[in-house]
């Protein structure tokens, strides 16, 4: 069990596994979101990706209303919704419909979508590594027994063609991406009922106005979405299972940036992990064994793969090339027993000093993906935490 009593949560990006459909992880999903409340966790939340055959998550809003209303006490939300394809007014009147259905429960996590995958390929051109520095960013170190691996840059990822034919498709044409931060300023004026054009016009977006939605900003870096969640006054989720290099800046930068806000008095951080829990680690390691090959899929740019079947795992012929791409996400998913993964979770909450944890988890079966996130919670001891 934790040593401090940080609540646990939940990330579903809703797999598609070889050898089953979208439909079938949907209703994964939700039978998922049924177990994890039981289990205790606190929140539920699913990702929006986009062209991608092994991930069924690319609504969140139409999904989140779903597993609301198969669940009851469980909070439901968005990790994250991707701002630089949508507008402030659509974001909040669709999170403002969810909160007035479910009051008390809706999560509204922001992410900034495309306008970060320019700032990164741009940066690489520039020859900067992604976070504004020239050169390399060093090699793998350990603070605080957490392993903050070398730095991973997405620029090559960010310009295949399938991720340059993205904005075409999810923008109107000729539509610009906002700035993000007045989009979250305009977001929070939305859902307050203070929303006013530039000439001076009261535009009230119902059913927006005075929703309780849980406004929530999703970052990997040091840069503008910790910026903006900290000078707000914000709840900030740093993922350490997306960029583990750079969890530590992410934090650090939010913490820097906060001020104090009707929301919170002082800064709240939630941080995410990959895990993979089995009765022995023996186990656990066999399940996870798919996982290298997925991210891979990820990183060669051609989006996640449908989750491969371990004869599909044991018949991929392996480069030096792959293993260094695939390199930094695998030494730091957390995978065996329940005592095993609980022990590095809470390396990772006491390096980052985080207020809650967010874990996400997938592998071929649905029942072992039930069966890890029901192992975890055990060992957590969530169930005292409710």
């Amino acid at each position: 069990m934790a040593e401090r009593a940080v609540p646990l949560s939940v990330l579903d990006l809703s797999p598609v596994c070889e050898g089953s459909t979208p439909a079938q992880a949907l209703r994964n999903t939700i039978d998922l979101a049924r177990r994890c409340e039981a289990a205790g966790y606190r929140r539920y939340w699913v990702a929006e990706h986009h062209f991608t055959e092994g991930v069924a998550s690319s609504s969140p809003a139409v999904l989140i209303a779903a597993i609301a209303a198969a669940t009851s006490v469980i909070r439901v939300g968005s990790g994250a919704v991707q701002l630089g394809h949508q507008t402030a007014v659509v974001v909040a009147e669709a999170f403002g419909t969810l909160s007035g259905l479910y009051p008390g429960r809706i999560d509204l996590g922001l992410g900034r979508s495309m306008q970060k995958r320019r700032e990164v390929v741009n940066a690489a051109e520039a020859g900067f590594d992604g976070r504004g520095r020239s050169g390399g960013a060093g090699g793998a170190r350990t603070v605080n027994g957490l392993l903050i691996p070398a730095h991973y840059s997405a620029a090559q990822m960010y310009k295949s063609p399938r991720f340059a034919a993205q904005p075409a498709l999810l923008q109107q044409a000729g539509a610009q991406s906002a700035d993000f931060g007045e989009q979250v300023d305009d977001i929070l004026a939305f859902l307050g009922g203070e929303f006013r054009t530039p000439s001076g016009l009261d535009m009230a977006a119902v059913p927006a106005v005075g929703a309780d939605a849980e406004v929530w900003i999703l970052g990997s870096s040091a840069g503008q979405s910790a910026q903006v969640a900290g000078a707000l006054g914000l709840p900030f989720a740093a993922n350490y299972h997306v960029s583990p290099s750079t969890v530590l800046e992410a934090v650090e930068a939010y913490r820097a940036a906060f001020r104090p806000s009707r929301v919170l008095s002082v800064p709240h951080v939630l941080v995410s992990a990959d895990v993979m829990v089995a009765p022995t680690d023996d186990e656990a390691h066999s399940l996870a064994g798919g996982y290298p090959l997925w991210v891979r899929s990820i990183r060669c740019g051609d989006g996640a793969m449908p989750f491969p079947s371990p004869d599909t795992v044991a018949a991929f012929a392996w480069t030096d090339a792959d293993l260094a791409l695939v390199a930094d996400r695998v030494a730091t998913q957390f995978v065996g027993s329940p005592a095993a993964v609980a022990r590095q979770l809470r390396v990772l909450q006491q390096a980052t000093g985080a207020d809650e944890l967010l874990v996400t988890s997938v592998t071929h079966a649905h029942a072992d993906r039930v069966r890890s996130h029901e192992l975890l919670a055990r060992e957590w001891g969530l169930a005292r935490l409710s």
